[in-house]
């Protein structure tokens, strides 16, 4: 039990603060390597992915909705600096419950994160999605303009309903209008006669004023990158299709909250450096934990003392 409570203060907060919240407790001294090499040593034995892949959710039923969010977190390591943790959210239209009848509140999620290439990535998310046995056309995907996620959905998921971001979107609007625009105000309000559009799917017409809203110079340069950018997903874009299906879901809160919860919040505190296996065994108890199967640790942690 004292092994499973350490593992559990490890992946809750730093060392440290671990080793004060188990003093407190109880009334065990235990110092922040101990939590450390405890908190790393029963991380490692989530690795399997028997463990980490198992459905967290309940079965996908009618014509409930599969959404599937995805994104990459930034973590400092020791090796590399700077490097992309994946992470995907996935939960059902019907777990989106709000006291007022809004889509707002995620009711059960089921989280993957991933520091590796995103071949891995998606291979171990395909294999979580197998588990629903859900029809294309109740899976949603959400995520940025990332060209490997946009190309895996289209090889892999041709039949399912692919979202770009729509505030990832209004931010490429938002970086034009700084370039085109003098007056905050005239830029503002510009941006907002395009939001509207996008939002009534009228992504054509977007792509027209943004054409002529550049003539020439700086301002005609970033608005072909952003054209371009429209281009290559407009057929993500259908905004106003998208608010009619499941939770009517079109924007980035899930996985932004995600990224908080299981990286940001643990992982990334002032001065932190992480080695790559380090930083994957904390990711894979903070998803067991976010996932409500933290009985599974608890288990490795009796199965290693009968061992011993």
């Amino acid at each position: 039990m004292l092994q499973e409570l350490i593992t559990y203060a490890g992946q809750l907060d730093v060392y440290e603060q671990g080793n004060d919240i188990l003093k407190r407790f109880l009334r065990v001294d235990i110092s922040g390597m101990q939590v450390n090499t405890i908190t790393d040593f029963y991380g490692a034995s989530c690795s399997d992915d028997s463990v980490l892949l198992k459905p967290s959710l309940s079965e996908v039923k009618g014509n409930d909705i599969l959404y599937s969010a995805i994104d990459g977190s930034m973590l400092f390591t020791r090796d590399d600096d700077w490097k992309e943790v994946k992470v995907m959210r996935l939960f059902k239209a019907s777990d989106c419950v709000d006291p007022n009848g809004k889509s707002s509140w995620i009711r059960h999620s089921q989280y993957y994160g991933h520091l590796g290439t995103s071949k891995q990535f998606t291979g171990n998310v395909e294999k979580i999605l197998d588990n629903y046995s859900i029809h294309p056309q109740r899976l949603v995907f959400l995520s940025d303009g990332a060209t490997w996620i946009r190309k895996w959905i289209e090889d892999t998921y041709p039949g399912s309903i692919a979202i770009l971001d729509y505030y990832h979107a209004l931010e490429h609007l938002h970086a034009f209008k700084e370039v085109l625009f003098k007056d905050k105000s005239e830029g503002n309000l510009w941006v907002e006669k395009q939001a509207e559009l996008l939002l009534e799917s009228e992504t054509e017409i977007v792509i027209e004023n943004i054409r002529k809203a550049a003539n020439n110079g700086k301002a005609k340069e970033t608005a072909e990158k952003l054209i371009a950018y429209y281009e290559a997903n407009k057929n993500r874009m259908d905004y106003k299709k998208y608010k009619t299906i499941g939770a009517g879901i079109i924007g980035s809160g899930a996985i932004e909250s995600a990224h908080r919860t299981l990286i940001q919040d643990r992982m990334k505190r002032a001065g932190q450096r992480w080695s790559k296996e380090g930083a994957q065994h904390m990711i894979n108890l903070k998803t067991m934990s976010l996932n409500e199967k933290w009985d599974t640790v608890k288990n490795f942690t009796r199965n290693t003392i009968k061992a011993a």
